[in-house]
C-alpha cells in the first residue's frame, strides 16, 4: 500500500495522550492517528449526524452561565428518568 505523510498541528495535550497511548499499547504514533481517522471518518458516514458528539464544545458566555446555573440548581428528575434509572420498562417495549 502507497503511504502519504501529512502534517498536521495538534495541542500539545493530544500530542501527549498520543505518546502515552501508543506507548503503553506498543503502536506506532502513524498507525495510530490513521485508524483514529479511518474510525472517525467511518462514523462520520454510517452515523446520523445529529449523534456525532464533538470532542469539543464551544460555548458562548451565555450559555456557559446557564450551565452553570443549572449545576448550582438541578432540575428534579422526571417521573420517566426515575423510572428508566429504576429499570422499569417504558411504556409500549416488552
Amino acid at each position: 500500500m502507497a503511504r502519504t505523510q501529512i502534517s498536521a498541528y495538534i495541542s500539545e495535550s493530544t500530542k501527549q495522550q498520543v505518546e502515552r497511548y501508543a506507548q503503553a499499547h506498543g503502536v506506532r504514533k502513524g498507525y495510530l492517528v490513521e485508524e483514529a481517522l479511518l474510525h472517525h471518518l467511518q462514523a462520520l458516514r454510517e452515523l446520523p449526524a445529529d449523534i456525532v458528539i464533538p470532542p469539543r464544545l464551544t460555548v458562548t458566555a451565555e450559555s456557559f452561565e446557564k450551565v452553570a446555573e443549572l449545576i448550582k440548581k438541578p432540575r428534579k428528575p422526571t417521573k420517566a428518568l426515575r423510572d428508566l434509572m429504576a429499570g422499569k420498562p417504558i411504556d409500549g417495549e416488552p
